[in-house]
């Protein structure tokens, strides 16, 4: 994922702003971590460069 897109993304659920947790990134993407709403606290995990922006009850959740 570019950080550039941390311009456009909001909360799925209430639109407001989201914050990035950077676990890993490599050539300037985030390969993995976080973006968690400044408002409702929801959390959406970045995997493999993507970002999952579906709402929590339409996740599928990946075995650890």
């Amino acid at each position: 994922m570019k950080r550039d897109l941390m311009d456009i993304v909001c909360c799925p659920l209430d639109k407001h702003d989201l914050e990035l947790d950077v676990e890993d990134e490599e050539d300037g993407e985030v390969v993995s971590g976080t973006l968690t709403c400044t408002d409702c606290g929801e959390t959406y995990p970045i995997e493999d460069g993507i970002p999952n922006l579906l709402p929590p009850d339409m996740r599928e959740e990946t075995p650890a």
